[in-house]
């Protein structure tokens, strides 16, 4: 059964978290997906992965590349799944995909300061849950861990 965990943003950005949940995605032998709705910021969190800390190397390619199915982490636009990952990020109010199911872990990253971006992720809870998947909602704490609420 798919788990779909749903990631609280709030006083925190999207470039902050996103590269410590896929260094531990990799770390679980995981291939990744990551969608967001448009290009221009796929483009800008591809820039970002090169570059976020020194010490680091995070493998990824966009999907425009010739040989996308062998990347272990493909930034995306459109669904899709590009390098036959296990594992979905969802960013910038992308859209949960038709073959949610077909994946061990969808990982839901709103941004909770934006409303429409609220009410999208309140949607997509409402959609899941109706579809019997096991859903889990995640908010970051006063020193930046990750908790799990009910």
């Amino acid at each position: 059964m798919t788990e779909i965990l749903f990631y609280h943003l709030q006083n925190i950005s999207l470039e902050s978290v996103l590269p410590p949940l896929l260094e531990k995605s990799l770390e679980r032998g995981w291939r990744v997906v990551v969608q967001s709705t448009s290009p221009e910021r796929t483009d800008a969190l591809d820039a970002h992965l090169w570059t976020y800390r020194e010490d680091s190397f995070l493998p990824h390619a966009t999907w425009r590349v010739a040989d996308v199915a062998d990347q272990p982490i493909v930034l995306a636009v459109e669904e899709g799944n590009p390098n036959g990952a296990k594992v979905r990020f969802l960013v910038d109010n992308a859209a949960l995909p038709p073959d949610s199911d077909q994946y061990e872990r969808l990982v839901l990253v709103f941004n909770g300061d934006e409303p429409e971006a609220l009410a999208a992720a309140r949607s997509a809870w409402t959609d899941c849950k109706a579809r019997g998947f096991d859903v889990t909602y995640w908010q970051a704490d006063e020193h930046g861990r990750w908790r799990r609420r009910d």
